[in-house]
């Protein structure tokens, strides 16, 4: 997802992305795995289980924003924030006069957008968006060209003004691209790659630089192919983490005419998941010691009042989103399920929107700045495990039952057991869809619980699962769909 130029609405190009995204998950319905590939997926999540040297909550939950965000407001939720930063803003063409912090249209990096989000106590990554340099603009390429060395200085002078050690520190880390995909020619971005790494490294070596969003499979309009330069001895030395976006959309079916409904996280039939572990089994073989970040997760949720002013695609193909209540849990239990892979960070998109009934159009936390279910959701996860990790898998029984286990930073004995059915609806079957609740039995606990608490979805006080003691190490409880923490050791 992008914001482009300087209106900072999440629709600008979101038209022209979900035409193109439809080819993408067509290929990804008809992509088939080799045994060979299957038995490597075994071994990685063998690997991954084990909460060895995992990121504690509070380092590993963040979101997207933009010019428009409040960190005084969104800082309840996370201290990491990623921020689409326009290349074109910083010049009206490759090649014009560096100018950092001041942009073209007015705007201070430094005292409008980084520096307050620094004094409020945020971690940004700045994600330099080509904006009107991009693939979505007619022949990008030629902006480029013969640009090389202007292209190295401009990455040299972010770096030695925003890095960690530069002269301001408003930023840690830089993505070079957002979602170029193939729409931009291979050859120019690969200039523009080592150009600009080579630049951020030269201006302030202790700044991480990720790739723009990449995938282990064929390059699409949004997302590179890992394959093309990223294992390359060259380009190696020149990044740090690799950038991963990835949504629950489902492919086009009898049930659903389009490609950007949704479905809950664990549904077995989404590449969701699948992508992410794609990613790290591609790391593990061709770039060992790199990071993987998820820099872009989320589901939409709009008002029954968006839904009834519904235009254009969304209109003509029956899109969906989530419920609030269904936006809250899905978003956390994505959150989960991140975390037992070896990501080191997991951003949600979005921060806010203005009900929109359509694919990125509702996916904010807040609407017009207002919670939702989901901020309060967010909230609780970050506030109840910010100073956990997570350590091991308890329960996997999916349709019926996971159960996690986060182990505090520095007190092992005390633990929260997360647990929750696996189960939801499909966007487009939300309306007659009926949420599972069942009694569970959860032995072998580690300690007795010293109380159970639901998730929350407002600013009042959490609900309180029903729940029994029934030995020295076991309980009852009756599970939903939101995820209800069991505190243990305290």
């Amino acid at each position: 997802m992008a914001y482009l130029n300087d209106s900072f609405n999440p629709q600008n190009e979101t038209s022209v992305k979900l035409l193109l995204l439809s080819t993408c998950f067509i290929a990804a319905a008809t992509f088939l795995y080799s045994a060979h590939r299957g038995s490597l997926y075994k071994a990685a999540a063998a690997n991954e289980i084990a909460g060895v040297n995992k990121p504690l909550f509070s380092d590993f939950m963040g979101i997207n924003g933009h010019f428009t965000f409040k960190p005084e407001l969104y800082g309840k939720l996370c201290r990491l924030v990623r921020n689409y930063h326009n290349i074109d803003w910083d010049a009206k063409q490759p090649g014009d006069p560096i100018t950092i912090p001041a942009t073209t249209n007015h705007v201070n990096w430094k005292n409008d957008v980084y520096g307050p989000w620094k004094q409020k106590g945020f971690t940004t990554d700045i994600c330099l968006q080509f904006g009107k340099f991009g693939g979505d603009h007619p022949n990008p390429v030629s902006d480029w060209k013969g640009k090389e060395q202007w292209i190295y200085n401009y990455g040299k002078s972010l770096a030695t003004f925003f890095g960690p050690s530069g002269t301001e520190k408003l930023a840690t880390s830089f993505e070079i691209g957002n979602e170029p995909g193939k729409r931009i020619d291979p050859a120019e971005y690969s200039t523009i790659f080592r150009q600009m790494a080579s630049g951020i490294r030269a201006g302030d070596p202790k700044a991480l630089i990720l790739t723009p969003a990449v995938q282990a499979r064929p390059a699409n309009d949004y997302y590179q192919d890992l394959n093309s330069i990223y294992a390359d001895k060259d380009i190696l030395p020149l990044y740090d983490v690799i950038n991963v976006h990835t949504y629950p959309t489902l492919p086009r079916s009898a049930t659903s005419e389009n490609t950007w409904n949704c479905s809950y996280p664990e549904d077995s039939s989404l590449m969701y998941m699948q992508q992410v572990d794609e990613s790290i089994i591609w790391r593990n073989q061709h770039a060992k010691g790199k990071k993987v970040w998820v820099t872009e997760f989320g589901y939409d949720a709009c008002t029954p009042a968006a839904m009834q002013n519904r235009k254009d695609w969304a209109l003509r193909l029956n899109w969906q989103g989530a419920s609030d209540l269904q936006q809250a849990q899905y978003l956390v239990r994505s959150f989960f399920a991140i975390a037992t892979r070896d990501v080191d960070r997991a951003y949600i998109y979005d921060y806010d929107d203005e009900d929109e009934a359509s694919f990125h159009g509702s996916s904010g936390l807040t609407r017009r700045f207002q919670p939702k279910m989901s901020f309060w959701a967010v909230k609780q996860l970050y506030e109840t495990l910010g100073n956990y990790r997570f350590h091991r898998i308890v329960t996997n029984q999916p349709g019926n039952l996971f159960v996690y286990e986060f182990e505090q930073a520095n007190d092992k004995t005390k633990k929260i057991w997360v647990a929750w059915s696996p189960t939801g609806a499909k966007t487009q079957e939300k309306d007659s869809y009926h949420p599972r609740v069942a009694k569970v039995t959860l032995n072998q606990l580690p300690a007795k619980p010293s109380r159970v608490i639901g998730m929350s979805t407002s600013d009042g006080p959490a609900p309180e699962p029903k729940w029994q003691q029934t030995g020295p190490n076991t309980i009852t409880l009756l599970i939903t769909e939101s995820p209800a923490y069991i505190v243990m050791g305290h």
